[in-house]
């Protein structure tokens, strides 16, 4: 029992915690998703990751704009394995290359609504869009995203990523051994999933990361098989 009662335990903090539904709304007018391709095994990164963690505190997060962090794996060679890493992080940034929206493929890589940006080197927020996609509805209860968004006989694609804040990782080698990185937005789990009505109910993905103090949720629309997205939405998760 004793046994039991410890896995049961495990099970739960690995999964954000809500006290109530969670109710997100887009609005009308397009919410910028704001995109960085990052890494712990990169020493121009952390400067971005800074001046994107300032977004916890600005009123206009989740309204305004939603920051997501993607850490790739093409640094891992360099001598240290990023812990946030994933290959299909690394296939997305290459994705946005190929398509023309970006001049190669580099760390720190920010896209403002699905374009390379980098205003973030004087210290800018993103352009605000002027299109009204639509809004983007979802509540969360009981492990389950139920979404919608208006189709107009399109097939659309769900985006929901749930991120870490208030992450602090001690890097023992490669270009940034023996520092203490302090991250936020980091995308620890995501999942993608096709609608031909604008309608979604999926399973909230659970991250595996023990370290974050505080989970968030991330939500975009696109086409299926575009990257740009449509609309986005998000909010902290507990």
């Amino acid at each position: 029992m004793k046994l039991f009662r410890i896995l049961l335990l495990l099970m739960v903090s690995t999964a954000p915690v809500l006290a109530a539904p969670l109710v997100l709304d887009s609005g009308t007018h397009q919410v910028t998703l704001l995109e960085l391709y990052t890494s712990q095994g990169c020493s121009s990164c952390p400067p971005a990751e800074r001046w994107l963690s300032e977004y916890v505190h600005d009123d206009g997060l989740w309204r305004d704009i939603v920051p997501v962090a993607l850490h790739v794996d093409y640094w891992d060679y360099v001598g240290w394995k990023d812990t946030y890493a994933t290959a299909e992080n690394s296939d997305r940034q290459r994705r946005y290359a190929d398509a023309g929206r970006a001049h190669g493929v580099y760390t720190p890589g920010f896209f403002s609504n699905g374009r390379e940006w980098r205003g973030w080197t004087l210290r800018l927020p993103p352009r605000g869009s002027d299109r009204t996609p639509g809004n983007l509805h979802a509540v969360i209860e009981d492990g389950l995203v139920r979404a919608s968004f208006p189709a107009a006989g399109r097939s659309l694609e769900l985006h929901v990523a749930v991120l870490g804040s208030g992450i602090e990782t001690e890097v023992k080698r490669g270009e940034n051994h023996d520092r203490t990185l302090p991250q936020d937005f980091v995308m620890l789990a995501q999942t993608a999933s096709r609608s031909d009505d604008g309608h979604w109910q999926v399973p909230l993905p659970v991250p595996a990361d023990h370290t974050a103090r505080r989970h968030a949720i991330a939500l975009w629309v696109s086409r299926v098989g575009e990257l740009p997205p449509l609309q986005a939405t998000g909010g902290w998760l507990d």
